[in-house]
């Protein structure tokens, strides 16, 4: 048996399919392995923000709801956080993180981490700017199902889509002109995570 289809498991291998050409065997692994890594990257961080948004949000419940005392732990918070970490946890972030947990809370089903995270932290950044709960939900489901980059997903909101798809009669013109729009911009990023 071959070594490779010992390892069980595993999804990684699973997408492994060897050819006759080892230089697009290779090229295909690290490719999937990139893939793999940055979508393995972007479940945790949004995991832990969701978790560090939840946490603000039981502690506020704590001050009985009060906006000061709410404004305080996230003041602090960021203070202590940043001093230990850096400048990742600005209260504008950590003020980011409580949204997510608000707008998003059946993300986690329980705390031991059954996750429905589809997206990057970026992407979920990116909806928080949705005020409007259908909206945000229906873009986030594109989003997903049509692998809309932050930059795509960003134009799709500024350019007020989901709304213009509500009001038009026809359609499958305003979705003719989203999918027609240059999509220039790599789908995956990967450019920004490598590997080696």
């Amino acid at each position: 048996m071959n070594e490779v289809t010992k390892i069980e498991n595993n999804d990684f291998m699973d997408k492994y399919q060897k050819t006759e050409n080892i230089v697009e065997d290779v090229r295909n692994i690290i490719e999937v392995s990139q893939k793999e890594a940055y979508r393995a990257v972007n479940t945790i961080l949004s995991q832990r923000n969701w978790l560090i948004g939840y946490r603000i949000a039981e502690e506020e419940l704590a001050g009985e709801g009060r906006a000061e005392y709410g404004a305080n732990i996230i003041k602090e918070l960021s203070r202590e956080l940043t001093q230990k970490y850096g400048k990742g946890y600005t209260k504008t972030n950590l003020y980011s993180f409580y949204r997510f947990y608000k707008c998003f809370p059946e993300i986690f089903h329980t705390l031991c981490g059954k996750s429905g995270i589809c997206l990057s932290w970026s992407h979920y950044r990116t909806l928080l700017q949705v005020h409007d709960e259908a909206a945000r939900k229906w873009y986030e489901k594109e989003a997903y199902e049509q692998t809309w980059s932050v930059r795509i997903l960003q134009r799709n909101i500024d350019t007020q889509y989901y709304y213009r798809l509500l009001q038009s009669g026809e359609k499958e013109s305003v979705m003719r002109e989203m999918r027609e729009k240059p999509m220039t911009i790599n789908r995956t990023s990967l450019s920004l995570l490598k590997i080696r």
